[in-house]
Formats: C-alpha cells, structure tokens, sequence
C-alpha cells in the first residue's frame, strides 16, 4: 500500500506508552503504525519531535450571542469559529468542544439551529457542541432535549449562577432527569449564586469595585458549597457529573468524597488556575479586567492542591474554558472605561496557549509524565464526550489527528505570537519549554512552522456517542 503520509522517525505517545514507530496514514485515517514505513506519497521526517494525538479542548466559548446577565455582561466575543479554531490549531489542538447556549424563551432547537448556522463553513478544525440549557420548559425537557441527545450532542451542561442562566436545585434535577433517561453527561458550573450577590452587594457599598473584588466576590467557600450540592443533586438523579473549571482542593476533596460513595464524577481544570493568582487581577486602572474569569485564580496554595490533583489522578481533564472578550469598549469595557467588577465579562482567552502552559510546567517540570498529558488534553475528553476512538488516540482506524511537538523549543509567550481575535493575553511573559510546530487534521498538514495551510471550512462537526462516564459503573438513582 502507498499512503498519502507518512510521519517517520518521530517518538508515538499515546496515553499509555511512549515508543518510536512510524505512522501509515490513509484516506485521513491512520492506516499503520511500524517500525518503517516507506511507501508514502509525502514523507514528513518527526526526527527529535514528539508524535502526539491531536489536542482536544472541550471547554470553549465561541461566537455566543449577546444577551444581559450572561457572564458576557452583554459583551461581544472577539472570537467566532474561523479565529478560534485557527487558534486551536496553532496550539496543537485539533478538535474543540464549543458551548451552544439556549436563552431564556428560546427554543433549545432553534438555539442549536443559530449556533450549526454560525460555525457552518468557518472552522479549519473539527468540533463539536454542549448544549447550554437555561430555559428547561415542559417542551424542552420532554421533547427537544431527548431528540437533541439522540443526534447526538451527549453532553448538557447547566449553570447555578448568572442571572440569565442560572438554574434552582428542582431545575437542575429536572434536567438531570432527563439525561438520566437518555444516557447523556452531565457538566455543571457551580459557584453558589446568593453568596456571590450577598458579596458583591456589601464590597460595592464600601466602594470597592476594582476587578481584584471580583475574586474577593467569588471565594473558594462559594465553589465548594456549590460543588457539594451539584454532586448531592447528581447522586440522588443517577448522572454521571463533570465538575468544571476547579480551581483549588476545597471541591476537588467534595469530588474526592463523592467518588468515595462509588458515585461517578469527573474533575476538570484550566490553565489560568496553575500559574496565574488573585494578585494577577490586583493591578492598575483596569488591567486586572484581563484576568477576570469566573470562579476566579486562587493562590499558590490553591494551586498547589490542583497540582496534586492532576498527580494522584483526582483531576481528569485539562481545559482552556476559553471566553475571549477584546480589552475594548465592546468588550471587557463596555460598560465604560472603568466599570465596577459586575459589570465586566467574565472569561479570557486560551486556546492556543493551553497545551504549552502545561506541558511546560507539568511535563518539563517532572510533575506528570508524557502519557499523563495526553490523556489530560485528549484521550479522556475524547472518551467522556464521545468521541473515542475516533478522536484522542493514536492508533490504527483513528483520524490522523497528530501534533508533532518540539519537546525544546523555549519560548516567552506574547499576544503577538498567537492567532485569536484578542488583544491580549493573561499569560503575557510566561516562559515554556515545549511548542507544536506541525499539527494535521485528518491526515492533512494544517499548521506548520507558523505557517496556517488548512482552509476555513474543512473543518466538520463530529455527533457525540455515549460517554464513557455511563460504562464507568451502574448509575443508580434514588426513584
């Protein structure tokens, strides 16, 4: 057999082995691993690079439309599917999960709708959607959702704070019921919404709306409240339950104890917890506005807990939860030139940066290992949004979906280096080792040496099969 490409002399980590073969690929598929593969039409020499699968990012915020009491604020986001997934691509990611958000009033059909209508004919790389329900009606629960499962989009996610979002405890039940019924995961922001009002109210009275008080809003006692009764709510309905976006060891021991009752719950991070802090918003004017997100950076000891969560494998995924709002008046300041923290957009920007920040500090830093990363940032999201084996893995039958990473190339990172539609970085001046230097989707070289080759719209829209989080174990629920 002649391939279309073959990747030779490259070192293969998938998330159980590291070994040196070549790799066959065929029609986009990987059609061989071996010793030595010859026959190919285009010969890409990996000699001294790492062979990774693809970077799967399942925590995205794309194009979503504005709307008042999102974590928007109403603000416009920078980057639609065209500029995030060029983005992702350069990053080495090569399928991202993006969030499809129904509003209040709106059909979660039509939502979907709008949302297939925006990424239609834009994206270099592939991708897939959750469904953001915040309007769980009799219709919704009863007739759209089940049907949307059933078409696969398996993972439904639900919001306990945000005024336009948020659900009540019977709310989230409710929906949980529903992907009980239909065999669907379940992911949760949880930070506990009448704390964080009761807060916000009492710092502004004192007049103290500077970003640094959105952190001071939003403590590490409000995430592990709500992340106590998002897993409580998950067990008593019988869904497997992905916690996202943790941000220091007060909820990872509630998913720890949780799990410890034998129920299922997945634990995911982001970047921004592991190297930036709450001091990273305390800066002048309103620069501390590039680094809101919600929940907020901790500490150092905050992060030191997350650390040894991904170490002792409590954290399962690694995420960018990438939300890009420009540092301009439809953006982070829309609501004026110095606005109170309430009415800034929460979120920043990271798809590109995510798989560089921890490789650089997890694997050069001896904190994990090579397999350890790639199933943090591809083969567990591919296997928890179904998506494996088809996506996550290198492996005969998969998509030739392959970064080839440069283990030593040093680099300080600057907006001027990345490919979003942000003006900025939170991550301005970090130094890393390690940076993806050719990345192929589908068998086809997409990004290389900075060079971007894939055409928007090559990219596809993957249907979800079940998680992997429902072959876990019986889920059993209280009724």
């Amino acid at each position: 057999m002649t391939f279309d490409l073959v990747i030779r002399n490259g070192t293969l980590v998938t998330a159980a082995d590291v070994f040196k073969a070549d790799i066959g690929v065929k029609d986009g598929r990987i059609a061989a691993i071996a010793e030595r593969i010859s026959d190919g039409e285009r010969i890409v020499d990996a000699s001294g690079r790492l062979v990774l699968p693809g970077g799967i990012d399942a925590h995205c915020h794309l194009d979503q439309p504005q709307a008042p009491g999102l974590a928007s604020k109403g603000a416009k986001m920078a980057d639609g599917f065209r500029s995030g997934s060029i983005s992702a691509a350069f990053g080495g990611t090569t399928t991202f999960v993006s969030f499809c958000v129904q509003h209040r009033g709106q059909s979660l059909t039509a939502a979907v709708k709008d949302y297939h209508q925006r990424a239609e004919g834009q994206s270099v790389t592939d991708y897939a959607f959750h469904l953001i329900v915040s309007d769980p009606t009799p219709a919704v629960l009863g007739q759209e959702l089940p049907a949307l499962i059933r078409r696969g989009h398996t993972s439904i996610k639900v919001y306990m704070t945000y005024d336009a979002m948020r659900l009540d405890d019977r709310q989230i039940l409710d929906v949980f019921e529903t992907a009980r019924s239909e065999k669907a995961v379940m992911l949760i922001h949880a930070e506990n919404h009448e704390i964080i009002g009761w807060l916000a109210e009492r710092l502004e009275r004192a007049g103290r709306t500077k970003p640094v008080e959105h952190a001071r809003s939003r403590p590490l006692p409000v995430e592990r409240e709500a992340t106590h009764r998002a897993v409580t709510l998950a067990e008593i309905a019988g869904v497997p339950l992905v916690v996202v976006h943790i941000t220091g060891g007060e909820p990872l021991e509630e998913v720890r104890r949780a799990r410890a009752r034998g129920h299922v719950v997945i634990a995911e991070t982001c970047p921004q917890y592991l190297v930036l802090t709450e001091n990273d918003l305390d800066m002048p004017d309103m620069l501390g506005a590039k680094v809101m997100c919600s929940p907020p950076p901790r500490d150092t000891a905050a992060q030191a807990a997350l650390w040894r969560g991904i170490e002792d494998g409590t954290i399962d995924v690694f995420n960018s939860d990438h939300a890009p709002y420009r540092f301009d008046s439809e953006g982070k300041l829309k609501a004026g030139p110095n606005p109170p923290f309430r009415a800034v957009a929460n979120g920043i920007p990271g798809l590109e940066t995510r798989l560089v920040i921890l490789f650089s500090e997890g694997v050069v830093k001896g904190r994990i290992d090579l397999p350890r990363f790639v199933a943090l940032t591809a083969t567990n999201n591919a296997k928890l949004y179904g998506l494996h084996p088809r996506k996550g893995t290198i492996a005969v039958g998969a998509d030739a979906d392959l970064v080839l990473w440069d283990p030593e190339a040093r680099t300080t990172i600057t907006n001027d280096l990345l490919h979003h539609n942000v003006d900025y970085t939170p991550f301005e001046g970090l130094d890393v080792e390690g940076w993806p230097k050719t990345t192929i989707s589908r068998g086809e070289i997409i990004v290389d040496n900075g060079r971007l080759l894939g055409a928007p719209g090559r990219g596809r829209f993957l249907t979800q099969e079940i998680s992997s989080a429902w072959k876990t174990r019986e889920m059993k629920a209280w009724i």
